[in-house]
Formats: structure tokens, C-alpha cells, sequence
């Protein structure tokens, strides 16, 4: 039987720690408009033969094999008086997720957990997952003891013990992930960005119907509007628009489980499909 999580002030302990410790990231924001009705198709379908699949798990799969294919994104920066970019060790791609749980006192607290080799698993896999974690109780989510021990030791030793967790690649992505995703996509959210401590960390809001033109023609259409939050400690805008653009090919795409940990290049080199553009000025580009 797990142990009632924390509440009040000192539930937001690790919060705190963790942002001073982000502070010294440089996080830069992009944003891109994708067109989710091939996901809301092939979603409707699953619902109707009994199985559910959550918009955020749809995002999960689809950036896992991105990054993947991406060895610039799947670093940290390191090092004060010689800064440098390290490779994370692996293997595989881990996401961190934030989980949004309600506190005995009827509080809501949001919970962060690592899911493994998301690069390899289909979308049934994934969506198990997510499941699973977001049924277990703040206490039983992996991590949890380390969490109450932030919230309950004195702040000068709870952000000593959560530095020191930091320390070295390996144990940024046991605690970080490879990368990181957070979603309000079940809020009247539209657009909202956030860094998750990892070099890329993507940002899901709501799907809703907006227009969209293809073809020189307006329709509407089922939208999520991704952001992804990139370190510019550890790569540059070009490569990050590369992942985020990957990302909105493989969503705008969908048909099923792709194999291997491919970002949806096109033999000719272009990311995006033919027309996926028409009418943008400028741009790069809901809910769980």
C-alpha cells in the first residue's frame, strides 16, 4: 500500500528545484499546425472496435522514431568552465511525460514519468503505458520515493539531492528522458510552450476543428497546434525544425505503425508532403 503523496507547499519542492535548475538552459520556441485527420480517423475506428487511443500517445510514437533518427536532439549540454554538448548514452528513446493527478485533498499536482524504448514499441504499446501511469496513484508511480524525499528533507539538502540526481548524461536521461512531452490538450488550451529538461520537449494542446487550405480550397479540419521547446546549449534551430517537422509528417501521415526509427524523409530529401505548405508565410508550422 503506497503512502499518501505530499500536499501543499512542500509538494511543490521538487517543482522549485527543478526550475532553478533549468534556469540554465537557453530554451528557444518553435510551433507548427498539424492536420490530425488521418490520427482522428484512425482513431474513431479504434473506438469503434473497443480500443482508445489518446492524442498524446499518437504524439509519443510519432516523436519517438523521429528523435531517434535525430542523433543532434538526443544530447545534454554539460560542464561550466568547459561547456559541451554529450551524447546521451541510450540505448533506445525514453520520453518523460507529465501526468496531471489529483492530491487526496482534491488538489492537482502534476507527476513526471520516464516511458522506455518508445522507438520500438507500436501504439498499442505505448498506449498501455500511459495507461498504466495514469491509473497508478502519485505514490505509486516510479520515482515516487525519491519525490516525497525532495519534498520532506530541509530545501538546502532537497536541491543538493536533486543536483547531485543530475549529475552526468546517464543520469539526466534516467530522470529527463531522451525527450520530454507535456500536454493540456483536455483544458481550453490552444497554444502553450514548456521546458522539460531534455534537449527537445514537445508541447500538445487541444485538437479542435479550424480551417485549413489545401489545395487553394478551405475546409475544416481537426488541428493540434504542437510546439517544441529545443536547448540551444545543445542543438540549433535548423536541426530542431527538422525533428518538429518530422514530427508533423509522420502525424499528418498516419496510417499505422511505420517500422524502424524512421522521421519521414522522403527519398528527395523533403520532410514535408507535396502541398503541406501552401499558403504558410514564415512558419514551421488536441488533446490526450
Amino acid at each position: 500500500m503506497s503512502r499518501p503523496a505530499p500536499t501543499g507547499s512542500a509538494a511543490r519542492r521538487p517543482t522549485r528545484y527543478f526550475l532553478r535548475w533549468a534556469a540554465a538552459a537557453a530554451p528557444v520556441h518553435l510551433g507548427a499546425e498539424v492536420d490530425m485527420t488521418r490520427v482522428a480517423a484512425h482513431r474513431a475506428a479504434a473506438r469503434a472496435r473497443g480500443r482508445r487511443y489518446a492524442y498524446v500517445t499518437y504524439l509519443l510514437h510519432a516523436a519517438a522514431r523521429v528523435v531517434a533518427a535525430h542523433p543532434e536532439a538526443r544530447a545534454v549540454a554539460t560542464g561550466l568552465l568547459r561547456p559541451r554538448t554529450v551524447p546521451l548514452p541510450g540505448p533506445g528513446v525514453s520520453a518523460k511525460l507529465a501526468l496531471d493527478t489529483p492530491a487526496e485533498d482534491g488538489t492537482r499536482t502534476v507527476r513526471t514519468v520516464v516511458l522506455p524504448g518508445l522507438e520500438s514499441l507500436p501504439l498499442d504499446g505505448v498506449q498501455d503505458l500511459v495507461d498504466r501511469y495514469r491509473r497508478a496513484a502519485p505514490g505509486e508511480l516510479p520515482g515516487a520515493r525519491a519525490v516525497r524525499a525532495l519534498c520532506v528533507l530541509p530545501p538546502p539538502l532537497g536541491e543538493l539531492a536533486f543536483r547531485l540526481g543530475m549529475r552526468g548524461p546517464a543520469a539526466r536521461e534516467r530522470r529527463m528522458g531522451t525527450f520530454a512531452v507535456s500536454s493540456l490538450g483536455h483544458r481550453a488550451v490552444d497554444v502553450f510552450h514548456a521546458y522539460g529538461g531534455a534537449a527537445v520537449t514537445f508541447c500538445a494542446a487541444r485538437v479542435v476543428q479550424r480551417p485549413l487550405v489545401r489545395g487553394g480550397r478551405v475546409r475544416a479540419a481537426p488541428v493540434l497546434r504542437l510546439s517544441l521547446t529545443f536547448d540551444h546549449r545543445v542543438l540549433d534551430g535548423a536541426a530542431a525544425a527538422d525533428v518538429l517537422d518530422g514530427v508533423v509528417t509522420r502525424l499528418e501521415g498516419w496510417h499505422g505503425d511505420l517500422p524502424g526509427p524512421r522521421d519521414g524523409r522522403a527519398a528527395s530529401g523533403a520532410l514535408r508532403p507535396p502541398g503541406a505548405d501552401e499558403g504558410a508565410e514564415g512558419t514551421v508550422g488536441s488533446g490526450p
